[in-house]
């Protein structure tokens, strides 16, 4: 059964949303694209919940998330409580936040990545294992 991953993005982020749900349906990833479907101006928080929630309520296994600068995404996205979104502004730093802090949803900033550094990044993302042990107790500390 192929993996489910839920993505979204505002209007600063639509054009990276949709190259990379194809890169995902490419590689026979399941996608639940919440929005937005066009680069008319949109709030980027009606798309970074519905992803979170995807993501907490374990209805995908990760959530990628899209917007101008990324922050806006992210702070939403960590509003849920069983969510670790992670601003990932290049490619090593994807690999680094699912090694050490086993990070579930992606948060790309389409007007400082290129596409190809956000594509390595989600590839790092979704391959990448948390490596646990010392980092388990760290992760354990985040949640209120």
């Amino acid at each position: 059964m192929p993996e489910r991953i839920a993505i979204g993005a505002d209007h600063a982020g639509f054009t990276y949303k949709e190259a990379i749900k194809v890169w995902l349906e490419d590689r026979n990833y399941t996608v639940t694209d919440f929005g937005t479907y066009s680069s008319d101006s949109a709030d980027y928080a009606d798309f970074a919940h519905p992803v979170a929630l995807a993501v907490e309520k374990g209805q995908a296994r990760c959530g990628i998330l899209v917007c101008g600068s990324g922050q806006g995404v992210a702070m939403t996205a960590n509003k849920h409580q069983a969510v670790r979104a992670a601003l990932v502004w290049q490619p090593a730093i994807a690999e680094l936040t699912r090694q050490h802090n086993d990070a579930n949803v992606l948060c790309l900033p389409e007007r400082f990545i290129s596409l190809a550094d956000a594509i390595q990044a989600v590839q790092l993302f979704l391959n990448t294992e948390f490596e646990g042990g010392r980092h388990q107790q760290r992760v354990g500390k985040i949640s209120c």
